[in-house]
């Protein structure tokens, strides 16, 4: 009963009913999304994603709709869109690099990309020793941030928090070298 007085509140406009169904159901809708994309900032731009759509869309809602059902379908599709979106970014930025690659790299280019991945390993060198490992295993060696913290006996926290803070600390020490070393760090994944 209490559910069809906050759809039909909804539905006439009422704002205050968007802050009552966020305080009940943000928590469940971030945790849900997040067992899925394991990023907590990707987790928390959804649930406020399924608030704004919940609001746009309050006059399709009907007087009988299960509003629990409604908004963790909405979430449902928005991690679907955000993992369709992260498939292509990756498509892109393999496409991007195959075609680096497959377009010939001339000397100076060759050079460059030797002298910046030099670089780079000197950078990787200067993080300190638990920082240098985890950040390692994530980029050398492929490994999931799961297998990382089982590995390291560390938490998965730790582990994102090494890796945002060596990512961080390389790409401020590649600044000098210009846009060229930025998106080189970028495309090449390191």
């Amino acid at each position: 009963m209490e559910q069809s007085k906050q759809v039909k509140r909804l539905i006439s406009g009422d704002k205050l009913v968007v802050n009552e169904l966020y305080e009940k159901y943000s928590s469940k809708l971030y945790h849900f999304a997040f067992n899925y994309l394991k990023s907590e900032s990707d987790a928390l731009d959804i649930v406020q994603e399924v608030f704004i759509s919940l609001w746009n869309n309050r006059k399709k809602l009907s007087n009988t709709s299960n509003l629990e059902a409604y908004l963790f379908t909405i979430t449902k599709n928005t991690v679907i869109s955000v993992f369709r979106k992260k498939i292509s970014e990756k498509q892109y930025l393999n496409d991007l690099k195959n075609k680096v690659i497959v377009n010939g790299i001339d000397t100076e280019n060759q050079v460059n990309y030797e002298l910046l991945s030099e670089k780079i390993n000197q950078l990787v060198d200067q993080l300190p020793p638990q920082r240098k490992r985890v950040y390692k295993l994530s980029k050398e060696q492929n490994f999931a941030n799961k297998l990382i913290a089982k590995e390291l006996n560390i938490s998965i926290k730790t582990v994102e928090d090494h890796i945002t803070k060596a990512r961080k600390f390389l790409k401020k020490n590649l600044n000098e070298y210009g846009l060229w070393a930025l998106l080189f760090f970028d495309l090449f994944n390191y």
